[in-house]
């Protein structure tokens, strides 16, 4: 363990200043470039006309209605790709079944189909001339272009990012203690609840936040399904479009300035726990060096 540590150290420590230094300058231009000055020019020009123009055109009822509509279908989408993505790295990392190579394909396949494809495929589904749409108009059941439509867009290209963050590290942890548990007396839920869940509760975290981010940023799943309707089917991403369409921009900016806050606020709440994880890490491996130590003394 300390050999490898030196070994690491010496790597570092041997590279020539120069080389470090460009490296560091060139990884926070590129960071100030692409990232910072984006989200400078935002709120730049969402306060260009000053804070009450600002304020009024977050006030606007279209503006209320598209953060209730995103905050509402995250608070939907989140849970149920919780529950899946809690399911689906069970399965995957525990069992060995007939299948299991396809359920994996599956899980990666948002990542890899395009969001306005999975729009579609909603549209194909759902929509007045689609399989089920006949059936769906018969019983005043509408999902296309209208809030349900949305929720299933979102869950769509939101479910593999808690399965994925859970899947390695329930393989990396491998079955031990959950048999221990078991033999010992212990049930599923309380071998789920006391030994599987401690244990992936950092990833879970990473999962639901990267989660719940892009499901308050969607744009092309939700764009598909939508109809942007202004005050019902708008999510916060289309109606920046639309007031920017409308050459609205301090009210176009000010509403993105709102989404990139919450996007901020995300990250920061992931800073936070992965600064939290990596404390209670170096507590857990501090912990057994100590013991020793006490007993000799």
């Amino acid at each position: 363990m300390s050999t490898g540590n030196l070994s690491t150290k010496r790597v570092i420590t041997t590279e020539a200043p120069w080389v470090r230094w460009t490296l560091i300058g060139v990884a926070l231009a590129f960071l100030l470039l692409f990232l910072v000055l984006p989200l400078a020019a935002v709120f730049t020009e969402a306060l260009r006309k000053g804070s009450g123009a600002y304020l009024d055109a977050l006030r606007e009822p279209d503006a209320w209605a598209a953060i209730r509509l995103t905050l509402i279908t995250a608070a939907i989408a989140v849970p149920l790709n919780l529950a899946f993505g809690i399911a689906a790295a069970w399965c995957i990392a525990k069992f060995e079944f007939r299948g299991k190579a396809f359920l994996t394909t599956l899980v990666d396949l948002p990542f890899s189909v395009s969001p306005v494809v999975s729009g579609l495929i909603y549209v194909l589904i759902f929509g007045a001339q689609g399989w089920f749409g006949p059936w769906l108009a018969a019983h005043d059941i509408k999902i296309v272009f209208a809030v349900p439509g949305i929720v299933l867009a979102t869950i769509f290209v939101t479910f593999p990012f808690i399965a994925r963050e859970l899947i390695p590290l329930m393989q990396a942890q491998g079955n031990d203690e959950e048999q221990a548990a078991i033999v010992l007396g212990a049930n599923g839920w309380q071998t789920f609840w006391h030994v599987t869940l401690p244990n992936i509760k950092w990833g879970l975290i990473y999962g639901v936040i990267l989660c719940n981010a892009r499901a308050m940023g969607e744009f092309g799943a939700v764009s598909v399904v939508s109809g942007h309707i202004r005050g019902q089917t708008n999510t916060m991403p289309l109606h920046v479009e639309i007031l920017y369409n409308e050459y609205q921009s301090v009210a176009a900016f000010a509403v993105a300035s709102l989404l990139a806050l919450l996007a901020v606020v995300t990250l920061a709440i992931k800073s936070v726990a992965e600064w939290q994880h990596e404390r209670a890490m170096a507590a857990a491996a501090d912990g057994p060096m100590e013991r020793p130590q006490a007993a000799v003394s």
